[in-house]
């Protein structure tokens, strides 16, 4: 079977996950669903997807698994665990770990897999819903060259760009990277407007000077449209973005590498949420 008509299975149909499938049954591959809750499965009612009872039967109907579940603990219990992934997939299979975790865990099941000829890339992904419904998400993927080129036919129809990071395990530190320097950046945007205020500048018209001028930023954006404050982030983001923080954080440790004023500020942003790691 060409690349382009991989059989694809697909784990973790949440708000960013199911957009991603979506556009995979969209764009023609062979799709397999498994979910352990069946509301999710609905919207895929009537296109053509199937549904395994399990990880391990869509991994046998499957060259390619995508897992996009939410943290270290669910991509290893439906890869490694009983009926898992890997009880089904066959030789020459690839699992792709769109989850963002510790690089480590897909280290970890990459040496199991191996020893069933299965490979494993790491490919986290950043935009979120909106942005895989527009088949524009951003895929960070770490892994050999040529599994990451193999997979990227079927990336393609929810990400541009498809970058590939390095080996496996990079992709996932590129990801918490990104997220490191976003927290930062909600840090000093949200401070500066808020001394803005304080010296007699209106909040919305510093917002416009600021993101037409060489201080603008995403994360700037964000604090505006917030009114200012970070309380919106926080409450829809401010435990992930201390989880991603922290494992960063553990990994440069780790390693002997110092963060520096990137992690301060992420840690400034981190206070000011109400989430401090």
């Amino acid at each position: 079977m060409s690349p382009s008509r991989m059989r694809v299975g697909f784990i973790g149909l949440g708000s960013q996950g199911g957009p991603m499938a979506r556009r995979i049954v969209g764009a023609g591959h062979p799709t397999t669903l498994w979910a352990r809750r069946p509301a999710t499965l609905e919207p895929f009612a009537g296109t053509g997807a199937a549904v395994a009872a399990s990880p391990a039967e869509l991994a046998a109907a499957s060259d390619l698994v995508c897992v996009c579940v939410v943290d270290d603990a669910g991509v290893r219990e439906v890869v490694a665990g009983e009926k898992g992934v890997l009880a089904g997939a066959a030789e020459g299979a690839t699992i792709a770990v769109h989850s963002t975790v510790h690089p480590d865990t897909c280290r970890r099941l990459a040496d199991e897999a191996g020893t069933l000829g299965v490979a494993v890339i790491d490919a986290p992904v950043s935009g979120g819903g909106p942005a895989a419904d527009a088949g524009r998400l951003l895929v960070m993927a770490g892994g050999e060259p040529e599994t990451v080129e193999r997979c990227r036919p079927v990336f393609a129809a929810f990400a541009d760009p498809v970058v590939h990071t390095g080996p496996l395990g990079s992709g996932q530190v590129a990801k918490l990277l990104n997220n490191l320097l976003f927290s930062a950046n909600l840090a000093t945007a949200a401070t500066a407007l808020g001394l803005g205020r304080a010296l007699g500048v209106d909040a919305a018209g510093l917002a416009e000077v600021v993101s037409r001028g060489s201080g603008a930023s995403f994360a700037l954006d964000r604090v505006a449209s917030g009114g200012g404050t970070l309380d919106r982030i926080a409450a829809h983001a401010g435990g992930l973005l201390r989880k991603d923080v922290g494992l960063i954080a553990g990994i440069a440790g780790a390693a002997g590498a110092e963060p520096g004023a990137v992690l301060d500020a992420a840690d400034a942003a981190l206070g000011l949420m109400g989430h401090k790691r």
